[in-house]
């Protein structure tokens, strides 16, 4: 036995995408529901081939709407479930995660984000932020969004996600892109088996004599009950403002701030650096629960900054954020890159360095 855990437990190179699915695997989901599409391809192909090797059921569907339908029944069922897509697919989802959000449901959604709009191209993007964090569907809804940075975070956040849609009744989603899909780094998965599963009282899974039967459904006809679901939705909402997480890196004596998340984020660590290097004071901070927003966080830090650089790829969709954030405290410039192209640090720290002499010139 004791063998057995030193193998669990040592270092592997993989991919992004087949660490996501071992790792759910190791969290001992019930069932995984998905259809292919590039870049997250491989989630579905590592699952076929390995579920069946230990536990749970692995199905591809007939569609994206098909799928995200099947989490539905399954996650009221009271089975640990997820899916995975990208953009397009998850598009499809809208439909089903705004039913899931509205029967609190929980369940694990990955989006590995590729350019866009429309079937755009297979090059990772991070165009889907607004999506998974304003409620992609209808209805006032929130998802638990976390976006890792690393392979590492592939598969840490699987067992993140998880625990808090067990924690709050609510779907959570992994929002990452075709970079860290695709590419290969080590990593230390999670133990098999410490996940422990929860109690879910409120589960179809037949009426014993001792209980009232157990309804699920979003659907509520008269206005004044669909009201009153809200409500309470909107009181879950709040109380998932305390799992705000967040990484500052070289904040302490920052003059400038970098914001931002996921690969993005990787790159700006090496702006960080170069900056340093220069004697420019720069620091970052890496959103790591995009939903919930670090607000607060980033509040305290417009009063100590001279600016914030946010760095995206994308149109500008966190940089909203980010500014009503700063809520005024300090310019917020905004850097980004489109249809799958990802800014090189050089850029990002040449960009830097275009504000810095511009507010230089303002100034005198």
């Amino acid at each position: 036995m004791e063998q057995e855990k030193t193998t669990n437990n040592e270092a592997r190179l993989m991919k992004g995408n087949e660490a996501l699915a071992e790792a759910a695997i190791r969290a001992d989901i019930d069932a995984y529901f998905g259809y292919p599409i590039t870049p997250q391809s491989e989630v579905l192909e590592y699952f076929t081939n390995e579920m069946p090797k230990r536990h749970g059921i692995v199905l591809q569907a007939e569609s994206e709407v098909a799928a995200i339908n099947m989490i539905y029944g399954a996650a009221g069922a009271g089975g640990r479930v997820m899916t995975s897509s990208s953009s397009p697919g998850i598009s499809l989802m809208q439909e089903g995660i705004s039913y899931i959000a509205s029967a609190q449901l929980p369940c694990l959604i990955v989006n590995v984000n590729r350019g866009g709009p429309g079937l755009g191209t297979i090059q990772p993007s991070q165009g889907d932020y607004f999506q998974a964090t304003k409620g992609g569907g209808h209805g006032d809804y929130h998802l638990i969004v976390l976006a890792p940075s690393s392979v590492q975070e592939m598969a840490d956040f699987v067992f993140d996600a998880i625990r808090l849609a067990e924690k709050y009744r609510n779907p959570a989603m992994i929002l990452a892109d075709g970079a860290l899909g695709q590419m290969m780094e080590k990593v230390v998965l999670p133990q098999e088996g410490s996940l422990p599963k929860v109690s879910k009282p409120w589960a179809t899974v037949g009426k014993p004599a001792s209980r009232k039967r157990n309804i699920i459904t979003s659907l509520f006809i008269e206005p004044e009950k669909m009201e009153v679901i809200n409500l309470g939705l909107q009181e879950k909402y709040k109380q998932i403002q305390s799992e705000v997480r967040y990484e500052e890196i070289a904040l302490d004596d920052a003059d400038i701030a970098l914001v931002a998340f996921g690969l993005s984020a990787r790159i700006c660590q090496k702006v960080v650096d170069l900056g340093r290097e220069k004697g420019i004071k720069v620091g970052l901070l890496r959103p790591i629960t995009l939903y919930p927003f670090p607000k607060s966080a980033l509040n305290k830090i417009a009063d100590k900054v001279n600016f914030m650089l946010v760095v995206e790829m994308n149109a500008g969709q966190m940089v909203e954020d980010v500014s009503l954030a700063a809520n005024g405290k300090c310019p917020v410039y905004f850097k980004g890159r489109m249809g799958g192209m990802i800014p090189s640090p050089e850029e990002v720290f040449a960009e830097l360095m275009s504000i810095i002499e511009k507010q230089s010139v303002t100034q005198d």
